[in-house]
């Protein structure tokens, strides 16, 4: 198994590389860079003299600029917009200066903010992650009971009525229910019972200590219900037919034919199989729990997390958070690969990465 690690630890590496110089060639042919976005602010909100530095334009203006909107501004402005956002040298040379930084874990500063990148990040961990741990504890404590009953009541009418439910909240967009629980309880057009926005209450430093999970949970209510209406639907079918599958194998009737409860037979002998399919799943569900998954609902009830975060970055062109969070994830996302395929070995032993070719 060691070695099995190892290997997949050094596969990390190409992997990484390859997000990131897939990406980093992408943005390069995207319309609208930061010096564009610069350019755009400046022309839409000064004059031409203060476009300028402030100085007399005794120097001929840029007619023929790369960047669009740029026409009629001091070449020399445009070179310090280019030097500032690091554009003044080579595409090749500004990846490999990055990827040298990015392997320290030195992400640098924002383009627009003014804040070291990390800190930023850190900054909107906590909404992600209470976002994204709730949501992994409440849809797999849901839908793995759930699966597993409705795989022993098949075709039952409990079979029936929760399958009707589960295709209806998997089909429903998230950010359609978000709207629709915040026009019904959020101070909409019937009840004002949950807050519309925020984290915490303004007040919340100075509730006692009892009150403040209370004030916690209270607004994180809504968006957790929200997320949790189409977290829980694939892993709970997938759950009941794995365990269906499971059920029909002859070491099944086996383990009945010993006298085994039935009990026993599925938390002895079926669970360790029929999760092996939700294991696989872990990684995805996890990185979209903790990022994608909130985008939107970060949005709808006002939560300034990762999501929205990286968004806003990416609308802004802020590619040092843009490529920062990327980084970090796709890292997240290779390391809880492998820790899923840890924990395969210690559901089942039978499994031996070792012998394997990866």
């Amino acid at each position: 198994m060691g070695g099995y690690i190892l290997r997949r630890i050094l596969l990390m590496i190409p992997t990484i590389f390859g997000i990131m110089a897939i990406s980093f060639a992408i943005v390069q042919f995207a319309p609208g860079g930061p010096v564009e976005q610069v350019i755009s602010d400046l022309t839409n909100q000064s004059s031409g003299d203060r476009l300028s530095g402030g100085t007399e334009m005794s120097q001929e203006l840029s007619q023929d600029s790369a960047y669009r909107g740029a026409r009629g501004l001091d070449p020399e402005f445009i070179a310090k917009l280019e030097k500032q956002f690091g554009f003044d040298k080579p595409p090749l040379e500004r990846f490999v200066t990055m990827m040298w930084d990015y392997i320290r874990f030195d992400f640098g500063e924002s383009f627009f903010r003014n804040t070291a990148v990390i800190d930023l990040i850190a900054q909107k961990l906590p909404v992600s992650i209470s976002l994204g741990v709730w949501i992994l504890i409440f849809s797999y404590a849901i839908s793995i009971p759930l699966g597993i009953h409705k795989a022993v009541k098949d075709g039952s009418a409990f079979d029936v009525w929760t399958s009707g439910i589960i295709i209806v909240g998997y089909a429903v967009p998230s950010f359609l229910f978000g709207i629709l629980l915040i026009v019904l309880f959020a101070g909409g057009s019937f009840f004002d019972w949950f807050p519309l926005r925020g984290f915490v209450s303004d007040n919340f430093d100075s509730l006692a200590w009892w009150q403040k999970p209370l004030d916690y949970m209270w607004h994180m209510t809504l968006p957790l219900i929200t997320l949790l209406l189409s977290a829980f639907a694939t892993t709970t079918l997938l759950t009941k037919n794995s365990f269906i599958d499971e059920i029909k194998k002859q070491y099944v009737t086996t383990a009945r034919a010993k006298g085994l409860t039935e009990s026993q037979v599925l938390y002895g002998h079926v669970f360790r199989n029929a999760m092996l399919i939700i294991i696989a799943g872990f990684p995805g569900a996890f990185i979209s729990a903790f990022f994608t998954g909130s985008l939107l609902i970060e949005y709808i009830f006002s939560l300034d997390g990762l999501g929205r975060l990286g968004y806003d970055s990416i609308v802004r062109r802020d590619y040092p958070i843009v490529f920062a969070t990327l980084f970090i994830f796709s890292l997240m996302g290779l390391v809880v690969s492998l820790i899923s395929d840890l924990i395969y070995t210690w559901v089942d032993p039978r499994i031996d990465f070792e012998r394997r070719d990866v």
